[in-house]
C-alpha cells in the first residue's frame, strides 16, 4: 500500500466535484459551506474498505463481531496508527455518525420507545481515497491510499470523474410542496415544558434539552435539498451522507469535538435568537442574546458539565475555558457559544474521549444522565441521528466531530427532523415552543 496526496492543478469548488461522487454507495461530504476559521476544511470520503455497523450487535464488513463497538474501534485506531505529516485534516481514516441512542445507550438508560426508523446506531466508513478543500487557500487535493485499488489508478479515475463534471441541472429552485407533521401536539409540547421545569424544582436537574419531531413530505431529492441548504444556511460542520437506503443532510453550527495531537477542543452552543431583516432590530436581538440571564446561566450549567467530562480524561489542570458567551451569527439565527479546551492524556484514544463526553452536554441536560432518562420519559419516541454526532475519526488519532442539529433524514420518502432547546427554571412556555419552529426555519425553506 503507498499513499499519494496529489493538489489538483485546476481549482474547482468541492461542492461541484462532489456532484460527480454523490450517488455512489457510502459516498460522504463533510462540508464547511460557511468558510470561517472553524470550517477551513471540506472532505469527501469515497470507497471504503472497511465498514464498521453497530446496533444490537456490531458488524464489520457484513461479519457479526462479538465485541463492543467501542472496544473493536478503540483497538482498531490503536493498531492501525499512522502519522499524517501533511497539512490537511485526514489522510487516513473513518467517516461517518454516531447516534443519539448509541449515546443513550452508553449511560445506560433504557428507552421506552419503539425505534422510530431503522436505521444503524453507528457508521464508521474507513474511507481509500479523499478529496479534501483547503478553503483558506483555494487548494484542492485528492489522497488515495491503495487499500482497494493502486494509488496510481484511483488517482487517474478520480482526476478523471472531476474533469467530467457538468454541473447538474440547476432545478433546486423549483417549488415543492410540502406536508408537516409533528409527533407532539403544540398543548402536548407546552405540558412536556411544564414537566421538565417541575423536575427542576424538584431537583431532578438543573436544565434539559426537549425535542420535537417533524415529519415532512416534499419532492425534493435529498441531493436538491442539500445544495439549497447550504446557499440558504452556509454552516461550518455541514454534511451529505449516501447511505444504502437512507441519505443524510446537515447544517449543523455547533463542534461537539475536535482533537489534533491530543489536544482538544470543544464549543457546546446554548442560547437563540433569529435573526430578521431589519439591521436596527438585529442590534437590539443580539444585544438581549448577549445581556440574557436565562441564556448565560443555561450556557454556564453545560460549560461546568462538559469541563467535568472532560476532566475523566484529560491531564490535570488542562482544562480550561477560553471562550465564554460568544455571539456567533448564521444566516437565520444569533447563537451563544463558549469553547472549553484540555490534553488527552496519553495512554487514551478517540474512544476514550468519546465515551466520556458523548452523548453532548448542550443536547441533553445536567445532571446528564437524569436529563436523558427525563428526555426519554417525555419525547415521544427515539432520537436516531438526531443530536448525536457525525464527523471523521483519523488514524493519527485526530478527530472533528459536530453536532447533530439542523438536520433532515431521509428515508423510505420521509424526512424527519429533530428540534429543540434547553428548558431551564426560568423558560417560558411559548417561548420555547416557538424557538423549536425557528430552529426549523432553514430545512423546511430548503425543502420548498
Amino acid at each position: 500500500m503507498k499513499r499519494i496526496v496529489k493538489k489538483l492543478e485546476q481549482y474547482i469548488e468541492i461542492n461541484e466535484i462532489f456532484s460527480a461522487f454523490r450517488n455512489e454507495k457510502n459516498a460522504v461530504f463533510l462540508d464547511s459551506s460557511l468558510r470561517n476559521e472553524l470550517g477551513r476544511f471540506s472532505i469527501i470520503g469515497i470507497h471504503p474498505y472497511l465498514t464498521i455497523l453497530n446496533s444490537d450487535k456490531l458488524i464489520v464488513n457484513g461479519q457479526v463481531v462479538n465485541e463492543p463497538f467501542e472496544d473493536y474501534v478503540g483497538n482498531y485506531l490503536k493498531n492501525h496508527h499512522e502519522e499524517n505529516d501533511t497539512t490537511l485534516p485526514i489522510v487516513s481514516g473513518a467517516i461517518g455518525y454516531l447516534s443519539y441512542d448509541y449515546g443513550r445507550k452508553l449511560e445506560n438508560v433504557k428507552s421506552a420507545h419503539e425505534d422510530f426508523i431503522k436505521i444503524p446506531h453507528c457508521i464508521l466508513n474507513f474511507y481509500d481515497d479523499f478529496i479534501i478543500e483547503d478553503h483558506k487557500r483555494k487548494e484542492i487535493y485528492i489522497v488515495a491510499n491503495g487499500n482497494l485499488t493502486s494509488s496510481e489508478t484511483a488517482i487517474k479515475n478520480i482526476e478523471y470523474k472531476i474533469a467530467n463534471i457538468i454541473e447538474q441541472s440547476h432545478d433546486s429552485d423549483s417549488i415543492s410542496k410540502i406536508l408537516v407533521n409533528s409527533n407532539f401536539e403544540k398543548e402536548k409540547y407546552l405540558q412536556a415544558i411544564s414537566k421538565v421545569i417541575q423536575y427542576i424544582i424538584e431537583g431532578d436537574i438543573y436544565i434539559a434539552n426537549l425535542t420535537q419531531r417533524l415529519e415532512i413530505k416534499s419532492e425534493k431529492e435529498p441531493y436538491e435539498m442539500f445544495k439549497k441548504l447550504r446557499i440558504i444556511n452556509p454552516s461550518p460542520f455541514g454534511a451529505y451522507l449516501n447511505y444504502d437506503n437512507f441519505q443524510v443532510v446537515c447544517s449543523s453550527p455547533e463542534r461537539f469535538l475536535k482533537m489534533k495531537n491530543n489536544h482538544i477542543e470543544t464549543r457546546p452552543i446554548k442560547g437563540t435568537r433569529k435573526k430578521v431583516s431589519d439591521e436596527k432590530e438585529n442590534l437590539k436581538l443580539k444585544e438581549e442574546l448577549q445581556q440574557s440571564e436565562k441564556d448565560k446561566s443555561e450556557l454556564l450549567m453545560i460549560v461546568d458539565l462538559e469541563r467535568n467530562d472532560l476532566n475523566k480524561v484529560c491531564t490535570k489542570g488542562s482544562v480550561k475555558v477560553t471562550e465564554l458567551f460568544t455571539i456567533e451569527e448564521y444566516a437565520t439565527l444569533y447563537h451563544l457559544v463558549a469553547n472549553i479546551v484540555g490534553e488527552l492524556k496519553d495512554d487514551l484514544t478517540v474512544m476514550d474521549l468519546i465515551k466520556a463526553t458523548f452523548p453532548g452536554g448542550s443536547i441533553t441536560g445536567a445532571p446528564k444522565k437524569r436529563a436523558i432518562e427525563i428526555i426519554d420519559e417525555l419525547e415521544n419516541g427515539q432520537r436516531g441521528i438526531y443530536t448525536g454526532t457525525i464527523g471523521y475519526i483519523s488514524l493519527d488519532g485526530s478527530c472533528d466531530l459536530n453536532i447533530v442539529i439542523r438536520t433532515a433524514l431521509f428515508k423510505d420518502g420521509i424526512y424527519s427532523l429533530g428540534v429543540g432547546g434547553g428548558i431551564t427554571y426560568e423558560s417560558e412556555l411559548n417561548f420555547e415552543y416557538e424557538e423549536t419552529l425557528q430552529k426549523a426555519k432553514a430545512i423546511l425553506d430548503s425543502l420548498s
